[in-house]
């Protein structure tokens, strides 16, 4: 008779010990907050499912700090966030609230909190989103970890932040497209891409796309500029150009068309992208970023941490102090912004 008895599993297949819990988290809450970004729902699936693999229970915010200023809160399990890796926006919903910009509004919420016997709370968002949980942890002693939650890529602290990667590829495809129209009518075309206050969306489709010219809030460089680089587009017998200006830069894509359009007289069009960019299912580097960050946020609560955002540097996890994260400045990459000028001859 064949024997059926079972062979031991590899070693290296094993099941990982529960990690060291020297604080007791039994319940932790998770929000999203501010914009929405694509990869939130990696990043809410992966603090479930690493919760549940420690024995430990989680509480959805639904709608931000707006949802748990008014207590709308629910348990999540596994099966919760079975099917969301792939899916843009937040299943948990978002919001932006100015009661919670009050200290009466974060007491209300972080009594909502003690109801719920919630250890810790997880923050996914900006520096916005940071704030407000900053404030709850220095008023009410309710251990919070932030995750980048954000398509602008603008905290410091971590090299990218979930969703940059897919708003990048949804803004280069659509560059991709106006230059093929750009190209048949001979017409230039101004692209406005998302970044307030950051220009590394702007660059990186700069680059990627092959555009004659760039602006970023970083560099407030003349407009004038463009002018000589429509110039000698024309000249090497270019029939159209693009030019990437990220929306943080003064007078935006429809100042930079109107220099264009009056210095030179050819044809310009302006195509802002707006929102598009936040939408679409997240692509495979947001994907496993948001899974990491998620996973080492559950983690950092269990170790003790709190008041600090979890990124990645150089492949690795770090935890920055949630001030650090709006107090201190992220540049754009100089060398990749001094590429994008070399390559556009």
């Amino acid at each position: 008779m064949t024997d059926q008895t079972a062979s031991p599993v590899p070693s290296s297949l094993t099941p990982e010990p529960a990690h060291p819990n020297p604080q007791g988290v039994r319940r932790v809450a998770v929000l999203t907050s501010g914009g929405d970004a694509p990869g939130m729902n990696a990043a809410i699936r992966a603090v479930v499912r690493t919760a549940a693999s420690q024995g430990i229970e989680v509480v959805g915010v639904r709608r931000g700090f707006s949802g748990l200023h008014r207590g709308e809160l629910q348990l999540l399990g596994p099966r919760d966030v079975a099917n969301t890796i792939q899916r843009g926006g937040t299943i948990l919903l978002t919001a932006r609230s100015h009661t919670w910009r009050t200290p009466e509004g974060r007491t209300r919420g972080a009594q909502h909190l003690r109801d719920w016997n919630v250890d810790g709370l997880i923050v996914i968002g900006g520096d916005g989103s940071f704030h407000g949980a900053h404030y709850l942890q220095q008023e009410h002693g309710i251990p919070v970890i932030g995750v980048p939650g954000t398509i602008d890529n603008d905290l410091y602290g971590t090299d990218h932040t979930i969703g940059y990667f897919t708003a990048v590829e949804t803004a280069l495809d659509a560059v991709d497209k106006l230059r093929d129209t750009g190209a048949s009518h001979e017409r230039i075309f101004v692209i406005e891409v998302m970044g307030r206050h950051a220009g590394h969306i702007a660059l990186d489709v700069a680059v990627a796309g092959g555009a004659e010219e760039v602006f970023i809030p970083e560099d407030a460089k003349d407009v004038s500029c463009v002018l000589d680089v429509v110039r000698q587009s024309v000249a090497k017998g270019k029939t159209g150009s693009i030019i990437i200006v990220a929306e943080g830069y003064p007078g935006g894509a429809q100042g930079v068309a109107d220099a264009i359009q009056a210095g030179t007289g050819m044809e310009t069009r302006v195509s802002i992208l707006g929102h598009i960019q936040r939408g679409g299912s997240p692509v495979s580097s947001d994907r496993v970023l948001a899974s990491r960050l998620g996973e080492a946020a559950v983690y950092a609560l269990m170790e003790g941490r709190s008041d600090v955002m979890v990124g990645r540097q150089n492949h690795g996890i770090t935890f920055i102090p949630l001030n650090d994260t709006w107090e201190k400045r992220k540049d754009v990459n100089r060398d990749l912004y001094r590429c994008a000028k070399t390559l556009s001859v």
